[in-house]
């Protein structure tokens, strides 16, 4: 017996396998899909099991033009983001993206207050432009949410796309969605393992499929709640391990918008004169968080900077190669 077989633990439960997209055969239009889940051991511990499914890198992609992003990530980005298609394009052509994550950002009230029909075009034009499957997230404000998020789904109905997010409070609407259209859904929770468990029981309660549903526990970035993510993060996938099936779902984290919500990033060279220069610290401080958070054991990570999301994928590639 080796060393390493009395170090195996032995499991009893595993993450559930998801696939985003719908190829031809299934009846869509993507000429890739991504599938996660499916790991029955603590991440990157290939003693216990190696994962079925590769780790998923997303980048987020605005249906307007963001107005408050930092100086160096929008020079990184440059003029793709006035249109949703051509930076949707880039994301996946240029910088490798697996999948897009479409905000739905101008059907908010502050900004721009577009409507669902219009939200639903630009989910059109960026299933048009790309061929990988699509994240098609709201404005986070529920009202608005409900009536947008329903006629996008209609609008991408059998592209099992994943749409979010659905609470405790509000889900109704776009589970009942979700299941006509053939998609799939993201719980939102607070950074508490209750309330994320809660809402899988209110979701499948309505006859949702477990295998078809993501959390998403609110990512805190380094040196804004990461540790706390982290931990909560881990306990969840300890207790999905423990053969809590509730538990026992893909986990998605928003690492490009917490990380750049730190005044560490966000901050100019001249506002933060010894922190080095700031078109690297803000790509530094994206990949350290997404870097941590794949230890907790996240299956997709939605990034913001290019260069963080090449490095990350580099990163996935060296951890998960034996």
């Amino acid at each position: 017996m080796t060393l390493l077989d009395t170090a195996k633990e032995r499991w009893s439960g595993t993450i559930s396998t998801l696939t985003i997209g719908a190829d031809a055969a299934a009846g869509g239009t993507r000429k890739s899909v991504v599938t996660v889940g499916g790991a029955g051991g603590l991440p990157f511990a290939p003693f216990d099991g190696a994962p079925p499914h590769s780790i998923a890198v997303a980048m987020e992609v605005w249906d307007c033009p963001p107005e408050d992003w930092p100086r160096s990530l929008a020079d990184a980005l440059g003029d793709v983001v006035a249109s949703p298609a051509e930076w949707a394009k880039a994301c996946v052509e240029k910088w490798g993206a697996d999948l897009i994550c479409l905000r739905l950002a101008s059907t908010h009230p502050d900004q721009g207050d577009a409507s669902p029909q219009e939200a639903a075009a630009t989910v059109r034009s960026v299933l048009e432009a790309v061929d990988v499957p699509l994240i098609i997230w709201g404005c986070d404000l529920p009202d608005k949410d409900n009536l947008v998020l329903s006629v996008c789904s209609q609008a991408a109905a059998g592209e099992r796309c994943l749409l979010g997010t659905v609470t405790e409070d509000n889900y109704k609407t776009l589970v009942a969605s979700c299941l006509a259209d053939g998609h799939c859904l993201i719980g939102l929770s607070p950074i508490d393992i209750n309330i994320a468990k809660q809402v899988n029981v209110l979701v499948t309660d309505m006859g949702f499929p477990l295998d078809r549903l993501v959390m998403y526990q609110t990512t805190g970035a380094l040196g804004y709640g990461l540790e706390y993510t982290y931990s909560i993060q881990e306990r969840g996938r300890l207790a999905a391990l423990g053969n809590d099936r509730l538990m026992g779902v893909p986990v998605i984290c928003m690492v490009g918008q917490e990380a750049w919500r730190a005044k560490e990033a966000r901050a100019t060279s001249e506002e933060l004169p010894g922190w080095g220069d700031e078109g690297e610290r803000g790509v530094y401080w994206e990949i350290a968080t997404a870097t941590a958070l794949l230890q907790a054991g996240s299956d997709i990570l939605v990034m913001r900077h290019p260069k963080a999301a090449q490095a990350l994928k580099t990163t996935i590639d060296r951890l998960t190669t034996v």
